[in-house]
């Protein structure tokens, strides 16, 4: 089979993905460390977009990703007058193609105008990762885009089932829940007590740990609220009081974006117990290390750090936000999107409370289980390609 994937502008976890599912196409079983089936051949894998998303690929770690072809095609997050060559550009690639997989509501739209005037129209599938956010403009367009998508695609696949329901009122004539798994990465080994004392933790005191791109999607002013909350109000002011040896715990902020100056200047302002420790290559090490994990998020579809959280063990508190509750079932504390009093509420108590975190790490152990495999997306896509 000959399949395209398309993908735009992303600075999260969209581009990945779209990488890694063009790397298990072009590998096929063989990617997933099973023998072959007589009838299982790889699949000639395109994956075209934004140089800055596809190029990376060669270094990415994926078996069968040395399989596929990039292509270079300029997908803005917005519109552009270089729109028309690359709807043109879409429509050379897609020619030869069987299948062409779009991710991301801009390139799907982009996409069903490229296949509009082709002779023979391949199959469309189109994936949407995010619930579209802004003003009422931006809510506009974003309507009209997804009606585009909804009436061009021939399925269209979302991250959570608020955009299955969403693209279904848009009257899209397939819809289905997309799986969208966490890529694996594996602790070191290092000992809990030796990684926190690295973010300057002595014997006793809490680590709250949060993963997350520093981005408004985010909710990292409510998790700056929260913070200061549990903190309580200080008796004097004066610098140090929410020091993690005043408070006893410290709430670390892993991850980088856009927002970093803004939540640096806040944090020092109030002088909260929040540390931003950037870019980290031992998240998993932190996940185990952590007494709980904190999500604020305004918006998830299947989030990659909750998933992982799981994968390791964690007590989870999360805001109880678009897919979310998907991925954890009954194996986190779920509160209302928005409440920092609420966050605070269950942080403190998860952090007072040892069999209460027992608990949430044993449930989350088990519900990491039943999370979905690269098995499960091939198998998923494979369906949907040759239907």
């Amino acid at each position: 089979m000959r399949v395209l994937q398309v993908t735009g502008s992303s600075a999260g976890g969209v581009g990945r993905h779209a990488r890694e599912i063009s790397a298990l196409l072009a590998a096929g079983e063989r990617a997933l460390g099973e023998l072959p089936s007589p009838d299982d051949s790889p699949d000639t894998v395109v994956l075209a977009g934004p140089a800055e998303v596809v190029e990376p690929l060669a270094d990415e770690p994926f078996r069968g990703a040395d399989r596929v072809r990039t292509a270079v095609v300029d997908i803005a997050d917005r519109p552009r007058p270089h729109d028309l060559a690359a709807v043109l550009r879409l429509r050379r690639l897609a020619a030869g193609a069987d299948v062409v997989h779009a991710h991301g509501l801009r390139a799907g739209a982009l996409t069903v105008a490229a296949l509009a005037t082709l002779p023979r129209r391949p199959r469309l599938v189109v994936t949407l990762h995010n619930l579209p956010v802004g003003g009422p403009r931006v809510r506009a367009v974003a309507a009209v885009l997804e009606r585009i998508v909804a009436r061009g695609a021939d399925v269209v696949l979302g991250v959570s089932g608020d955009l299955v329901e969403r693209m279904r009122r848009r009257g899209a004539r397939e819809v289905d829940r997309a799986l969208v798994p966490a890529p694996v990465r594996r602790p070191t080994g290092a000992e809990p007590a030796a990684v926190r004392a690295s973010l300057g933790l002595a014997d006793g005191e809490h680590l709250a740990l949060t993963v997350a791109r520093l981005a408004p999607q985010k909710g990292l002013g409510l998790l700056l609220d929260a913070a200061a909350l549990v903190a309580g109000p200080a008796e004097e002011a004066r610098p140090g009081r929410h020091a993690a040896s005043a408070t006893g715990w410290r709430w670390v902020v892993v991850g980088d974006g856009p927002l970093r100056a803004e939540l640096s200047t806040r944090i020092r302002a109030e002088d909260l117990p929040v540390l931003l420790a950037g870019r980290r290559d031992d998240v998993p090490d932190l996940l185990a290390a952590a007494d709980v994990v904190v999500s604020t998020a305004t918006w998830e579809g299947q989030p990659i750090a909750v998933q992982e959280a799981l994968r390791a063990g964690a007590a989870i508190v999360a805001t109880d936000v678009g897919g979310t509750r998907e991925v954890t079932g009954d194996a986190a504390v779920l509160v209302p999107g928005g409440d920092a009093h609420a966050v605070a509420d269950a942080v403190r108590t998860v952090l007072a409370d040892p069999a209460r975190r027992e608990e949430l790490r044993t449930r989350a152990r088990a519900r990491a289980e039943e999370l979905p495999s690269p098995h499960d997306v091939v198998a998923q896509l494979r369906r949907i390609y040759a239907a």
